[in-house]
């Protein structure tokens, strides 16, 4: 059974999530972002054009769940996937279309007036830019792998439900295959994933989303419901993770090699929820089963792609059984931490039972907003996370610090 929670724990998980949460604003930056690099690849003279290019936003950022980082020394990851929709793995080397793609990012980068040169990662394409939101864009070059991906799931009688909106991707670490026409590709499926994570969000997206619609109509902005993306909505089980990951950024701000990485906790938190209405019911229940969803099988834990059941996102724990000692470390130190502050009913109790791991400025933070909200009359907690931004996009610009990409991070 769900523990119960108190309504001051569910006032200061409210407020908290309003903190660690970043702005529509931010969000339609990273938006505008790529899709600028869309209109880039489709003008006349583009050597990719007629691949007709197809530019979007995958992880936190399409799932609604990205949040503040810990320092202004941190960045965003606005993780971005180019798929030349009119190519296939007969047609070129996975180095081929990393070298075709790469190309163009890099007149991009020309035609934007940057000086820093574009680096290459494992899979990606990065591209640096400043526009007061510390965001740097990684691009994933990828070609399209519906029809591969369907035979090969359904060949061993799995799940193809999200199948048509595969892709394969480059890997230059993967040899000799990255330098051989070979169907051989990494697969990936980023919009499957944002689909399956709706379906897990449930009646409360549909709910919440029609609440969005109503708020921008009262505005006065003519809009359908097709017309408000995934980061509009502010869902339980978005802030639940949310809570979680910040939780996990601050316990292991010392060791990033080991702490749980954010597909794994958004993957086991979408599976566990089960549609509670708010934040703390949300985050309760999802911590009482979030490890019912990891398989063992006598010699290495699983954790399927919801998407491809023959991906397992937890691979990496079979060689570095520390990472899996880091996970069930942090999910029971999660579980102390909310149990306590959930039973509680005195707002600064809550605070400093939460201090510790979440951040003493983040948790003084969000006590004076409490503060302050009971002072002019209880004003709602809610603010951006169920309503549109109705201010323009900032235009995006580019600064000159290089940096080094490493393998993107996905849903992080």
């Amino acid at each position: 059974m769900t523990s119960k929670i108190t309504k001051q724990a569910e006032d200061y998980l409210e407020a908290l999530v309003n903190s660690i949460e970043i702005s529509p604003s931010k969000y339609e930056q990273a938006e505008k972002s790529y899709k600028s690099l869309g209109e880039w690849l489709h003008r006349e003279d583009s050597s990719v054009r007629d691949f007709e290019p197809d530019v979007y936003v995958q992880g936190s950022f399409r799932l609604g769940t990205a949040v503040k980082p810990q320092s202004k020394d941190e960045e965003y990851d606005v993780d971005s996937v180019c798929s030349l929709t009119k190519l296939d793995k007969s047609d070129l080397t996975q180095n081929d279309l990393k070298a075709l793609l790469g190309k163009e990012i890099k007149l991009y980068r020309d035609s934007k007036g940057i000086t820093k040169e574009v680096h290459e990662g494992r899979r990606c394409w990065r591209l640096d830019y400043s526009d007061g939101a510390q965001f740097h864009m990684d691009i994933v070059p990828s070609i399209p792998n519906g029809l591969d991906q369907r035979r090969l799931l359904e060949a061993k009688q799995l799940d193809a439900q999200f199948s048509d909106s595969a892709i394969a991707i480059t890997d230059n670490e993967v040899i000799p295959q990255y330098f051989e026409i070979t169907d051989d590709w990494p697969r990936s499926n980023p919009r499957g994933y944002a689909e399956w994570f709706k379906s897990r969000m449930g009646d409360e997206y549909k709910r919440r989303r029609i609440q969005v619609l109503n708020e921008m109509r009262k505005g006065g902005i003519d809009a359908s419901i097709e017309d408000i993306p995934t980061y509009r909505v502010r869902t339980p089980l978005q802030s639940a993770i949310m809570v979680l990951k910040h939780h996990r950024d601050t316990m292991f701000v010392d060791d990033p090699t080991d702490k749980p990485i954010s597909i794994i906790i958004s993957t086991l938190a979408a599976h566990a929820y089960q549609g509670e209405d708010t934040i703390g019911q949300a985050l309760l229940s999802i911590l009482e089963r979030m490890e019912a969803a990891i398989e063992f099988d006598g010699t290495k834990h699983v954790i399927k792609n919801p998407t491809d059941a023959l991906e397992n996102f937890a691979d990496k724990w079979e060689s570095h059984p520390e990472r899996a000692r880091a996970f069930y470390d942090w999910l029971d130190k999660a579980r102390t931490d909310f149990y306590e502050a959930g039973r509680l009913a005195e707002q600064r109790l809550i605070s400093s039972t939460l201090e510790t791991r979440m951040g003493s400025a983040l948790t003084s933070q969000v006590l004076k907003n409490l503060e302050h909200s009971s002072r002019s009359g209880g004003t709602s907690l809610l603010g951006a996370a169920t309503s549109a931004s109705t201010t323009s996009s900032p235009e995006v610009s580019f600064d000159d610090t290089a940096r080094t990409p490493k393998r993107p991070k996905g849903f992080a």
